[in-house]
């Protein structure tokens, strides 16, 4: 119990790129806020910024896919916004209303999940669209409503495509940033656990397997973040090949795999191109990547890698022996990891809407979390009508945000809305003489406070919800004054009510499915690691000399890197599928020690590929 609660509240190191979606949304508010701030008409403020919060999302995406995804948010936060509208004008009654906003909620909830649109998620969209319900409205007025949210939505899309024509290349150079600083963190563990002093190996291992964990997920998504970059050129050349030189960190055997790991003198060929001497130690190679990803952050040009000095001498070597024609030949082999036509994801992997139909799938686990929400909001709202609260969506909002992906991580969210919750409320109190001075004051202490909920929220939920609420309660100022008085008991009830039935319902409503999702994890790792093994050359059979022949031809580079990419996404599949079904109740028996042995082998075999493409970095 104290452990999660400390885990709770615990305050994390910020996101690193927090500026952008913070900026970018505080820039898409102020347009249309100021805008109506000098027509005399803020009571619209609720509809310009169902479209400007819009703003918030995709920063993680090249500047093409982030296009399209602004597009899709865009169009689904209208189109949620004219169903609360058009029920808002058709029923006063609020029990209707409350379970109309309940069901839309759910909806955000599945279909932001299905897509892994990234955060804020499904948030935004459930606490506009839930305001929204409960706008005094007229059918007629309707469309002008949904003409603001989309003209301010497209205010958002330029700001946020802005950038790219100062950085076209930033989402990337990022990812790839991201997966050689995950890389440093793994050479800095091999390093620091070459002497135990005085921890078990077992302690060690774990530890040592947990980042390499990490950076396996880190590499995989930058991978994919590479693939949504349409065609090819000199930039997406480099990054592949910094992100290559990421990827070789999980070249090296797990500890448990050393032991294992057959030498090339012991009769076996070994996987990749020998090495002659270890010039680089894994501090040495900590320290490289680390440079190379500053560099890679800072702009201008791309660092490049060029061979290693073992690499170097072979060349130098192989020339003088068998001139020009064979110096081209290794140097082509010593940048063997660098492919002149980009890599692409293996073909048969789901994309698009497939895979967001796949994953909505009956027998899905994500259904399960889409009842609780429907269940839990709907309660909580009526809960809320039955107190006498004014503000019953407040109560909808705050359960949709304690669903998580278990039960664990939801209360520990409940924990987080409460604490922040009751701060914020204080700091709202605190501001009131300010809010009091004028509109003007209200748009730019709202802008403030939505860049100090961006900077705030990557810490911990609970300390970007001491910005959020006051905002919260600001955009209900805009719409007509009420007592404060007033505003904070309703916000502080909602929240209690909110976050007490969201708990209940994690409780009442199991989701048994996501065993099974291990099982259905723990098959594709299998399958995936059973293909790898049989590019490497390590099947039985006649067949076992093709496979090697074939993974030393050119094509046998696209195999193997389509082989990494589905061995590296199953084992990233499985991670996160076992510690969503560890936070769950009432579930059998988890087959953990079937996880750890897929988890082992699986990571042991990518290392086998990963060193057969990437033969730069020593293996000690």
């Amino acid at each position: 119990m104290g452990k999660h609660l400390t885990s709770a509240v615990r305050l994390r190191r910020p996101v690193d790129t927090w500026h952008k979606p913070a900026l970018s949304a505080a820039v898409a508010l102020a347009v249309p806020d100021l805008t109506l701030l000098a027509l005399g008409r803020l009571d619209l403020i609720l509809y310009t910024s169902a479209g400007a919060m819009c703003a918030l999302y995709a920063h993680g995406l090249p500047y093409a896919a982030r296009a399209r995804t602004l597009l899709w948010v865009v169009l689904g936060m209208v189109a949620s916004l004219g169903v609360a509208l058009t029920a808002a004008s058709l029923t006063t009654s609020p029990a209707l209303l409350v379970a109309g906003a309940s069901l839309v909620a759910a909806a955000h909830k599945a279909v932001c999940d299905a897509t892994r649109v990234g955060p804020p998620g499904n948030l935004i969209l459930t606490f506009i669209s839930s305001s929204a319900f409960f706008m005094p409205q007229r059918l007629g007025e309707v469309p002008f409503h949904l003409a603001l949210a989309l003209a301010a939505g497209a205010v958002a899309w330029l700001v946020c495509m802005a950038p790219g024509l100062v950085r076209p290349h930033d989402p990337e150079r990022v990812a790839v940033a991201r997966a050689l600083e995950s890389a440093a963190a793994l050479w800095r563990v091999r390093r620091d656990g070459t002497e135990p002093r005085g921890r078990p190996d077992t302690a060690r291992q774990d530890a040592e397997l947990t980042v390499r964990q990490a950076t396996a997920g880190a590499v995989n998504s930058a991978w994919h973040t590479l693939f949504l970059i349409p065609g090819a050129g000199a930039a997406r050349h480099r990054l592949e090949h910094l992100l290559a030189h990421a990827e070789s960190a999980l070249a090296a055997p797990s500890p448990e795999a050393r032991t294992h790991e057959v030498r090339p003198h012991e009769g076996r060929p070994h996987e990749g191109r020998p090495h002659e001497g270890r010039p680089r130690t894994p501090a040495h190679e900590a320290e490289r990547c680390a440079a190379l990803a500053r560099a890679v952050r800072r702009g201008g040009a791309l660092p490049e890698i060029g061979p290693t000095p073992d690499e170097a001498r072979r060349l130098a070597g192989v020339a003088v022996e068998a001139g020009a024609k064979a110096e081209t030949a290794a140097a082509r082999e010593a940048e063997h990891t660098v492919p002149e036509a980009p890599r692409r994801p293996a073909p048969d992997r789901a994309t698009g809407g497939r895979a967001v139909l796949a994953r909505l799938r009956p027998g899905s686990p994500l259904l399960p979390i889409g009842v609780r929400v429907a269940v839990g909001c709907t309660l909580a709202g009526w809960v809320s009508l039955a107190a006498g609260v004014g503000h019953p969506y407040w109560a909808v909002v705050s359960a949709a945000s304690v669903h998580q992906a278990n039960t664990t991580l939801s209360g520990q969210r409940g924990l987080q809305r409460v604490l922040g919750n009751v701060l914020g409320l204080i700091l709202f109190f605190a501001l009131l003489p300010l809010i009091r001075v004028g509109p003007l004051a209200m748009v730019l202490l709202a802008l403030a406070l939505q860049v100090g909920a961006e900077a705030l929220i990557t810490r911990n939920y609970w300390l970007g919800s001491v910005c959020v609420t006051p905002m919260a309660l600001l955009l209900t100022e805009f719409g007509g004054h009420l007592p404060a008085r007033t505003l904070i008991a309703d916000r502080l009830i909602d929240t209690v009510v909110g976050v007490t039935v969201a708990l209940a319902c994690c409780a009442l409503v199991t989701n048994r499915r996501a065993t099974d999702r291990i099982d259905e994890a723990l098959a594709r790792v299998t399958a995936a690691r059973s293909a790898a093994l049989r590019h490497l050359g390590d099947g039985e059979g006649p067949d076992r000399a093709d496979s090697r022949d074939r993974a030393d031809s050119p094509d046998g580079d696209h195999e193997a890197g389509w082989a990494r990419d589905r061995l590296a996404l199953s084992l990233v599949e499985l991670r996160e599928a076992f510690e969503v079904a560890s936070g769950e109740w009432w579930q059998r028996a988890l087959p953990a020690e079937r996880v750890a042995a897929a988890e082992r082998e699986g990571h042991r075999t990518l290392a086998r590929l990963v060193r057969r493409a990437a033969p730069r970095v020593p293996v000690s």
